[in-house]
């Protein structure tokens, strides 16, 4: 259940407009609630002001309905990562409403447009052109977590000019992530010209040696630069996150 509603649930119930069994009845699935295929933790967004996120990979399209619905009746907005185009399709043709975010691989469904909670600007950063839908994960998550996020796309090592000539948007933005596979370099660079936070993502872009993202997570976190935290490889997701909590601070 989202922080506001319990917030407005609890005004309606001093005020008088709401009774106590209807309002228990509200609350009858807290903390979470057995649909079967899954136990949605409604409980999630009051404890970490966001609620549960569905992982679209490997569950069918009748599973992630399901928990949608359950999320949606308690007035959660909907972040699935993860999911293919073909789920995607599908999914809106019952809920027409949601946005599929195709580069990001994900889908979201505003039951209230989210509130800008961060203090500042969240940029995200790709290495290069193959690393988008990393990025786009990130940016997507960062959106919907209620931060103010811009992007920068394509502006890897191998041309640091692009970056330096946008270093702009680096020194504007409060939370850095950055995305990059083959070495993994980037993130250093970026750390090493900012004094704010650098979340560096590795991707498993590359050629052989580069062990399907192993050698950019290697090669971050041996970064010389201070200040870059290493998530997962391809965790635009989890990076996101991290960002958002790190921007209400």
């Amino acid at each position: 259940m989202h922080p506001d509603a319990l917030k407005r649930l609890l005004q309606e119930v001093q005020s008088g407009e709401v009774d106590l069994e209807t309002a228990l009845d509200r609350l009858r699935h807290l903390p979470f609630e057995d649909i079967g295929c899954a136990s949605i933790d409604h409980h999630r967004g009051i404890r970490q002001g966001f609620p549960e996120v569905i992982l679209g990979e490997r569950k069918s399209v009748g599973q992630i309905e399901k928990i949608m619905t359950a999320l949606l009746n308690h007035e959660n907005n909907i972040l699935i990562t993860r999911i293919d185009a073909d789920k995607a399709h599908r999914i809106k043709e019952k809920f027409p409403t949601a946005c599929h975010h195709e580069d990001a691989r994900c889908l979201t469904l505003e039951r209230v447009p989210a509130e800008i909670r961060g203090k500042g600007k969240i940029l995200v950063v790709s290495a290069g052109t193959s690393d988008i839908p990393v990025a786009a994960e990130a940016l997507v998550t960062a959106r919907i977590m209620g931060n103010e996020v811009e992007h920068l796309y394509d502006v890897g090592v191998a041309g640091i000019h692009r970056l330096l000539a946008r270093r702009e948007l680096l020194f504007a933005a409060s939370v850095i992530i950055v995305v990059a596979g083959m070495e993994g370099a980037l993130p250093s660079v970026v750390g090493g010209l900012v004094d704010r936070p650098v979340i560096a993502v590795p991707t498993s872009v590359g050629y052989g040696a580069s062990f399907g993202g192993i050698a950019a997570l290697l090669g971050m976190l041996n970064s010389c630069a201070s200040g870059v935290t290493v998530v997962n490889i391809d965790n635009g997701f989890g990076a996101a996150y991290a960002a958002s909590l790190m921007n209400r601070a």
